[in-house]
């Protein structure tokens, strides 16, 4: 029926875009990139001195994900061709499990390689002017007796080099990956051996803390962190399962020795005069998550961590962990050598609904009242910026507590406020009514009012989970802002970020009706949250044909003036290639999953759609200057670096079956012609 649903509409659309009601999109499959839209200007290229300095996951420790380079620019960018591709080999070496894996990792430069990871932590040294393989590292991860609850992931690398040790000595650079089955491996970065002197020959193993989590409950998938001489690492773990989840704790590894130097765990087991008050009773004792999942940030003068925590577990039902429970959904800054907390800043009080804060800081240098002042900024999956001193937490823009709406729950409790960052511009939308809801026909349409008028609650951001019709979660839990952070122009204090724009329907029901709810509805995300009153269902409002529920956009891409306050410019970003009937492209965006790279050629190089496409936007305007096709989806946040006189741009290809976007395993390096 659906087929044929298509079939019509596909009809109905190409009459009416024929009498140019439907101006502006492009339709049967056919995209037309901006540089084919315009004659391109003769090329003009100048040799770029080398530039290595992409030594970090979000190209420095502060993760500005900048790049001072300038050989492409807003003029010859047009002209940008494929220079070479690389493919991991992991879609056959993995056999079944190669299903399970998501390719997100940036690359970065180490010794005069350009270094990743695979999703299963395999670790590959390639030629960054010809990608030709220079080495590889197999880390033989362990795979589960079942099928993961989780993906496999490992999105960076970190690297370290040993002041101490002789100039020409083994393991005087070294790189850390970070394990889907917990493991920190330090690797020589010149060879690609593990480090002997380095925990057991070269690895440490982290354990799980209770004997009744299962194996795959708890992973380290993001780019660990370095600080002075020691390894940070965060840990990912899957959402909803129990009220007492994996211990989301946080730990710091002697470089040269894996000797650990200390832990932090976000749920305050043991009394802190901070966060303890804030959490009623025990719970804290038997409450898990608020983990590190994002990437870590780092400030190596002033010895600072700042973490990105996440929702205390379970996400959507929080009776038995009463209070505002710091330090979770929180940027905390931690003493890098000791790990003692330096100040805390939360985003959400109580999450109850899935508002983990997605990634780490990028550093900054505010200037406010004629005076410079080290700072950070973030943002959340609220779609709110936050900016905050780098040395105290204070903000530096105005932020506010208001009323939000209550629980309705039996045995639920709800902050009676929440923080609203009032001093920046709110990057998505707060709320969704009838008159917002999209079709691409009639009963399209009306499918969507429909949907939305029938949940039993839908108050705006930060109204509760609820029963029967359940609750509207605008944004939804993908976001507002994800994993990919910002992009920062330190001169302009610009910032660019990428945004989603959908809609959850979460209802919770009796514990009871799990099994029977998960055999009437097998396609449907429906989690235990064993240990609460309540099972949970959640859902992404979309009309009978497949498209959002929402007004597009559906993903945006921002340019922020943060000392102003002030949206610069703000563009869709990707087109329904993936989710319009027979694939038609529609340029309403898509959501994403990636983040930006800026450069000081006036650029702004995203990948993150659902349309497999690398495209590159004026810094300046906005204005799409270039788009480069990708043979899977660039779920993924690109770099640049320049070697033999050429810049190179390369994003991980990986696509995202979550997205219905078909996975992928090749790294993809763009140029100037030669």
């Amino acid at each position: 029926m659906r087929t044929v649903a298509r079939i019509l509409v596909a009809v109905a659309v190409l009459a009416i875009a024929g009498a140019g009601a439907f101006g502006g999109f492009v339709w049967l499959n056919r995209y037309v990139p901006p540089q084919q839209q315009r004659a391109l200007p003769p090329i003009e290229v100048q040799l770029a001195a080398d530039d290595f300095s992409w030594g970090s996951y979000g190209s420095d420790p502060g993760q500005t994900r900048h790049s001072g380079i300038r050989q492409i620019t807003t003029e010859n960018v047009g002209h940008l061709e494929v220079a070479w591709t690389y493919r991991t080999g992991e879609l056959q070496r993995r056999g079944r499990w190669a299903q399970y894996g998501r390719f997100q990792a940036t690359p970065i430069l180490a010794v005069g390689n350009l270094v990743f990871c695979t999703p299963f932590s395999r670790v590959i040294a390639l030629n960054p002017a010809t990608g030709a393989e220079r080495w590889a590292y197999e880390p033989d991860v362990r795979f589960p007796e079942e099928v993961p609850g989780e993906d496999f992931n490992c999105r960076g690398l970190a690297q370290w080099r040993d002041v101490e040790a002789d100039e020409d000595a083994a393991c005087r650079d070294r790189l850390f990956v970070a394990t889907t089955d917990r493991r920190v491996i330090a690797l020589d970065a010149a060879s690609g051996d593990p480090c002997a002197s380095f925990g057991e020959q070269g690895q440490v193993r982290v354990g799980l803390d209770r004997p009744e989590l299962r194996e795959w409950e708890l992973q380290f998938t993001s780019a660990p962190a370095v600080v002075g001489d020691v390894v940070v690492v965060g840990s990912a773990s899957g959402d909803n399962g129990r009220t007492f989840g994996p211990e989301g704790t946080v730990r710091a590894f002697n470089a040269r020795t894996g000797v650990e130097e200390w832990q932090f765990d976000p749920i305050p087991r043991g009394f802190d005069p901070v966060a303890s008050p804030t959490w009623e009773g025990d719970s804290a004792a038997t409450t898990g998550q608020a983990n590190v999942w994002g990437s870590i940030t780092v400030d190596t003068e002033r010895d600072l961590v700042f973490l990105p925590t996440s929702s205390p577990s379970p996400d959507f039902y929080g009776g038995k962990r009463r209070g505002a429970n710091l330090y979770a959904n929180s940027m905390v800054a931690l003493r890098g050598s000791t790990g003692e907390v330096v100040w805390h800043f939360q985003t959400v009080h109580h999450d109850l609904w899935d508002y983990d804060v997605p990634a780490g800081p990028s550093l900054i240098t505010f200037r406010r009242d004629g005076r410079a002042v080290a700072a950070l900024v973030f943002a959340t999956k609220t779609g709110f910026l936050f900016v905050l001193d780098r040395e105290t937490g204070e903000p530096l823009t105005p932020v506010e507590e208001r009323p939000v709406p209550r629980s309705d729950v039996d045995g639920e409790w709800a902050s009676p406020t929440q923080p609203f960052s009032i001093g920046q511009p709110i990057l998505v939308p707060h709320s969704v009514n009838e008159e917002d809801a999209f079709g691409l026909m009639v009963w399209d349409k009306i499918a969507c009012r429909r949907a939305i008028r029938s949940a039993s609650r839908n108050e705006g951001i930060f109204t509760p989970p609820s029963t029967d019709g359940g609750t509207l979660l605008v944004p939804f839990g993908g976001g507002g802002a994800n994993w990919g952070g910002v992009a920062v122009e330190p001169d302009t204090n610009r910032i660019f970020i990428n945004t989603s724009r959908a809609i959850n329907l979460v209802t919770l029901f009796p514990a009871e009706e799990v099994e029977r709810r998960r055999a009437a509805e097998p396609d449907m995300e429906i989690s235990p949250m064993r240990g609460a009153p309540y099972g949970m269902r959640r859902e992404l409002l979309t009309s009978p044909l497949d498209m959002l529920c929402n007004s597009p956009p559906w993903g945006a891409l921002a340019a922020v003036d943060l000392e102003a306050g002030e949206m610069a410019w703000e563009t869709t970003l990707g087109n329904t290639k993936e989710l319009a009937p027979f694939g038609m492209a529609f340029p309403f965006g898509t959501p994403n999953f990636g983040g930006p790279l800026v450069t000081a050629g006036g650029l702004v190089f995203i990948g993150a759609t659902m349309d497999n496409l690398l495209r590159a936007f004026d810094a300046r305007t906005g204005e799409e200057l270039w788009a480069g096709d990708l043979p899977n989806g660039g779920q993924a946040t690109p770099m640049t670096y320049a070697v033999g006189g050429r810049q190179y741009v390369v994003i991980a290809a990986g696509g995202h079956p979550s997205l219905g976007i078909e996975i992928g395993e090749t790294l993809v390096a763009f140029a100037l012609p030669e």
